[in-house]
């Protein structure tokens, strides 16, 4: 009987290693739990600065520059994030700022809700890949849900673009300035939509001028160029110039060097004379092929070997009556020639009439501490604008740029799909709602997760309740009331401080910069989901 017994055991063993191994998961629980930490810090970090009573950050770097913003997209930039999984949330935003140009707060504080959820049902012994799978659906669905409320745009109606520009604007730095910036953006991007491509926008067609002085409230839309230096009149060359002919060059008007490592050994006067007459004959053959054409402004490119221009070149220049204004960037050229409507020239023996540019008048105009030169009244001119942006410091002056591109990239995402929503936490509040009541249509794990996700996605209204010091439960109960009873356009208005009809107040956003956060944030949680170890090599 005993030995039957004993005999039993090694196979019950033996089966039982077929069947039930033990497997360590521990490790893959704590990479994933890590990489959901430091990830939701990141979002933690960003989350007080959501919405148009959000707070600003001070961001000092190692070299004394101070930036002050609350556009998410450039704290995040300037942060050194160092665990891998944290910078995930810093690409997000950076997605976001290239897809949308607005939302870029929204989306790390909705990526870092859905990651607290998350971490919840992993640690409810849920599979990743059932969370990851059911965060997907759950994508797609709010895209439609999304859809189903928006309002469809015509962009002759410049009153609603103006809105959506100023929303965008009001959570700025610069807000109190949003009623003179938002028709700007407006006017700036519509000026640049090409009637052949009307759904296509480059914003690098629109270029932003900083100058000091002033305050901002002196900001202006230049239909021409500007540029931010003064015109070289050290040999008394003129300061403005009316019928303008423009050339853009990218050749030196100086005497040529000898190549690197070379030198010339001039012994006795007569030789010293011959090179000096000699460099003054090629500058002066040079202006006056210029002068031939009928050129009297120049915009000299740059140059790294030698001077573009000499005083030499520079007193022929004023005599033959030519503005100069030289260290052009190389980068501008295209932007120049574009607006120009006119052809950069290599060399000097390419310099004819057809390729110059016209304009009506070149002028300098004092403009702060500074001068600028404008060039208006361009023939031709290509479907390009610019905006002069002043500031009474440098902080307010790039903030204001940031701010300025947030309301141009709101433009384009409605010239781009031309869908309004209202703002002020209602979509989020909406998609929460019917994405609740979907999840009891859903059967096992799937309905469980969906119905946590879906409440996760009340923390963009429970953020901006909390940012402007109301009482966050009370409000964001109120508004799920609100929206059961069907009033789907209800939201905060954090100015008032209670709940009102976002889209009566005029607080709207482009239906792209919902969608693309709700997408993009969705895809980011799925990718940290589905890590579970991190391999470091040399």
């Amino acid at each position: 009987m005993a030995a039957s017994v004993t005999a039993s055991v090694p196979a019950a063993r033996a089966s039982s290693s077929k069947t039930e191994s033990y497997v360590d998961n521990k490790r893959r629980d704590d990479v994933r739990q890590a990489n959901i930490v430091s990830a939701r810090a990141v979002a933690d970090a960003v989350r007080t600065s959501l919405g148009p009573k959000g707070m600003d950050k001070m961001i000092a770097s190692a070299s004394g520059e101070v930036i002050i913003t609350n556009d998410g997209a450039t704290i995040l930039n300037k942060m050194e994030v160092l665990q891998p999984a944290a910078k995930m949330l810093v690409d997000l935003s950076r997605s976001q700022d290239a897809a949308a140009g607005d939302g870029t707060t929204t989306v790390v504080v909705l990526a870092g809700s859905l990651l607290r959820r998350s971490l919840s049902l992993l640690s409810a012994g849920i599979h990743p890949t059932v969370v990851s799978d059911a965060l997907h659906r759950l994508s797609v669905r709010a895209v439609d849900v999304l859809h189903g409320m928006a309002i469809p745009l015509d962009l002759s109606d410049r009153d609603s673009l103006v809105k959506s520009a100023a929303t965008s604007l009001n959570s700025k730095v610069v807000s109190q300035y949003s009623s003179l910036l938002a028709p700007l953006a407006v006017d700036a991007v519509l000026s640049v939509v090409d009637p052949a491509h009307p759904d296509l926008v480059d914003l690098r067609d629109v270029k932003i001028v900083k100058k000091l002085g002033g305050t901002v409230d002196d900001t202006e839309l230049v239909k021409g160029l500007v540029f931010d230096k003064k015109a070289s009149h050290s040999a008394g060359g003129p300061a403005r110039v009316e019928n303008a002919k423009i050339a853009v060059i990218q050749f030196q008007i100086s005497p040529p060097k000898t190549d690197i490592e070379q030198s010339i050994v001039v012994s006795d006067y007569t030789q010293m004379d011959r090179i000096l007459r000699e460099e003054r004959n090629y500058i002066l053959g040079m202006v006056k092929k210029i002068k031939a054409t009928g050129c009297n402004v120049l915009l000299i490119q740059k140059s790294i070997l030698r001077d573009a221009v000499t005083d030499l070149s520079l007193h022929y220049l004023a005599k033959a009556k030519i503005l100069v204004v030289k260290d052009v960037e190389r980068d501008e050229i295209e932007f120049i020639t574009k607006t120009l409507n006119c052809l950069p020239i290599a060399n000097i023996e390419h310099f004819r009439e057809e390729k110059l540019g016209f304009a009506d008048l070149v002028e300098e105009v004092s403009v702060g501490d500074g001068k600028i030169v404008k060039i208006t009244g361009i023939k031709n001119m290509g479907r390009t604008t610019i905006v002069l942006v002043r500031g009474s410091n440098q902080l307010v002056i790039d903030e204001a740029e940031r701010s300025l591109h947030d309301a141009l990239c709101v433009v384009r995402c409605l010239v781009n799909k031309r869908f309004l929503i209202a703002g002020g936490g209602a979509p989020e509040i909406e998609m929460s709602r019917q994405l609740g009541a979907w999840a009891k249509e859903l059967q096992g794990m799937e309905s469980y997760c969906v119905k946590e996700f879906a409440e996760a996605l009340e923390v963009i209204p429970y953020t901006l309740a909390e940012n402007a010091g109301l009482n966050p439960i009370a409000i964001v109960t109120e508004l799920r009331n609100r929206h059961a009873q069907g009033e789907i356009n209800t939201g905060i208005n954090v100015r008032k401080g209670q709940i009102t009809n976002i889209l009566e107040e005029n607080v709207v956003q482009p239906l792209l910069v919902s969608t693309s956060a709700i997408t993009l944030a969705t895809e980011c949680v799925r990718m940290i989901l589905k890590i579970d170890d991190i391999i470091t090599v040399r």
